[in-house]
């Protein structure tokens, strides 16, 4: 069963005057519970596609159907509220608002999903915490955590809505080898109790754990097969 559909999406920007495609004409489809990665060069399109499939921007041209609806038909509040409720993003780098405890982060979604939590999600909040192996950094500022403890809070805050997908820009870029390796099994953890997982990522390892995966390169997306995982990487 279909999760989430995209057809011909286009974005075009407009630099000094001139035309330019970071998005051409990409067709792509996820099944409930599916893991897809996205491998390319920077500049490839990889961030701007992601950006239009989690809500973030909007297509110049075609459509994103998530879970039966036309997010980018909706209005802006109902459309929020469908992203809070269905998608799970972690931004590439640094995420965490500075002034908010670790806790306070991991809770931020859940107090922009219009009363659809009867509580203030502490009890939930602690044990993702605690899954993501960081719940004695409950009240700690992420000024004083490491990359690596930052990415597992940030982790922790795109599931606290039990959302279907977990979309990922680069969460092992700028992590040391041992960090960045719990962070690909805190992720393989979140994928195999059910959550769909889609990854951009310049680590072939990471793109590995995915049932799929795609490469992206001047704005388009092709398959690749498991074998040509560099070369697709650095083609």
């Amino acid at each position: 069963m279909t999760l989430l559909s995209a057809a011909k999406l286009r974005r075009e920007y407009i630099r000094g005057g001139k035309s330019f495609v970071a998005v051409d004409n990409v067709s792509f489809a996820m099944e409930y519970g599916e893991s897809v990665s996205i491998i390319g060069r920077s500049g490839s399109g990889k961030t701007t596609f992601i950006s239009m499939l989690a809500g973030l921007i909007a297509p110049s041209d075609g459509e994103i159907v998530f879970d039966g609806q036309n997010i980018f038909a909706l209005d802006d509040a109902t459309a929020s509220r469908l992203r809070n409720e269905i998608i799970g993003y972690i931004p590439q780098g640094a995420s965490l608002l500075p002034a908010l405890t670790a806790l306070d982060n991991v809770r931020l979604p859940l107090y922009l999903a219009d009363g659809k939590y009867p509580d203030d999600g502490e009890a939930r909040a602690l044990e993702l915490l605690g899954l993501m192996g960081v719940a004695h950094l409950r009240d700690v500022y992420s000024s004083d955590m490491s990359g690596g403890e930052m990415r597992r809070v940030a982790i922790a805050r795109a599931l606290i809505a039990a959302p279907k997908i977990l979309i990922a820009d680069e969460p092992t870029s700028d992590l040391d080898e041992e960090s960045a390796a719990g962070v690909m099994r805190l992720l393989t953890t979140v994928h195999r109790q059910g959550t769909a997982l889609l990854l951009v990522t310049h680590d072939v390892e990471l793109a590995a754990i995915a049932s799929r995966v795609f490469t992206m390169a001047s704005g388009r997306l092709s398959p690749t097969l498991r074998e040509n995982l560099v070369t697709g990487l650095h083609s």
